[in-house]
């Protein structure tokens, strides 16, 4: 009977226990930033000079602690933007640099920099594809193109171009492929050709089978502010899960393709996530929220009757 009382009052300690720990950026006197846990606890000591808008006490979101910027005093080497550590504060990795800041997440994974080459890691950190080229693309429909002995090109231009080198195409475990002849099961890159890289079991399936019902509405309601006539199967959208349910991740991400296979809109735009059990779905916005399917094709559609409302010559009419 003791026993039993004492594992009663033991319970809501361990369910306390087991609590996620609430992580907040603070900024020191000289204006450096850390982050410390709701006790005040440092998790990462105030060592960063931060480039984008950062208020004391900011809640830290996402599966790591990212830090835009560099350490004080610190000059950034070459391709590399910021910090990222879990949230015990170890050091995980530097993002590639890209767009003015870290590099974005395409396809579950982003990347990043160690001695000066290139390699992807996921959401939690972990390393996905060993840095061993200087320079790869983000991954699109399970490819990505690297070079070796290339460069930016010398300009003054904002958007540089990558120039020279050998170039060549990985799949998604970062393993060198090389063209095949056209068919069925094969999809093109650059004027080539290769393997469907999405294989799916019989639930994931049934997920994209959702979106596929709709394909018709949804491709309407993206291609509806298009400035060129699109013909039916040019809009017809493709849909395929690209990163599946991981340790702080308990959902499927969906990614929409137009016809061409290139990931549509920016980098949240017709992306999805379904719960591990199929159930909920919802859409990602540009801070990554998770807003529920319905009402974000709600949204989607009084946008895209007030575009045509407003542009009654567009080419790529809603349907009545």
């Amino acid at each position: 009977m003791n026993k039993i009382l004492l594992v009663i009052l033991l319970m809501p300690m361990l369910s306390f226990s087991q609590e996620k720990e609430v992580l907040k950026y603070f900024k020191s006197k000289d204006s450096l930033i850390g982050v410390k846990n709701q006790n005040g606890k440092i998790i990462v000591p105030a060592q960063f000079k931060i480039f984008s808008y950062l208020e004391d006490g900011e809640l830290v979101k996402g599966e790591t602690i990212y830090f835009d910027g560099f350490k004080n005093d610190e000059k950034p080497g070459k391709n590399e933007w910021g910090y990222v550590y879990d949230k015990k504060g170890n050091f995980l990795y530097k993002p590639f640099f890209y767009d003015n800041g870290a590099d974005y997440f395409s396809e579950g994974v982003r990347r990043f920099v160690k001695n000066g080459k290139v390699g992807f890691v996921d959401r939690n950190g972990t390393v996905i594809i060993k840095p061993e080229h200087d320079f790869v693309s983000p991954f699109n429909y399970g490819y990505a193109a690297f070079c070796d002995g290339c460069d930016w090109e010398k300009t003054e231009d904002e958007h540089k171009a990558m120039i020279g080198g050998t170039w060549g195409v990985m799949n998604f475990k970062g393993e060198i492929v090389k063209p095949v002849s056209k068919s069925e099961n094969t999809i093109e890159v650059d004027g080539k050709f290769f393997l469907n890289p999405f294989k799916y079991n019989e639930k994931e399936k049934n997920i994209l089978q959702f979106f596929e019902k709709q394909n018709k509405r949804l491709s309407e309601l993206y291609y509806v502010n298009h400035y060129t006539k699109l013909s039916e199967n040019e809009k017809k959208l493709f849909f395929e899960i690209v990163e599946k349910p991981k340790e702080n991740f308990p959902f499927y991400q969906v990614n929409t393709y137009d016809y061409r296979r290139v990931e549509t809109g920016s980098w949240f735009d017709f992306k999805f996530l379904v719960s591990e059990n199929g159930k909920n779905i919802f859409a990602l916005d540009y801070d990554e929220e998770k807003i529920p399917f319905e009402k974000w094709l709600e949204k989607q559609k009084k946008e895209a009757e007030q575009f045509q409302k407003e542009h009654p010559d567009n080419p790529n009419k809603l349907s009545k």
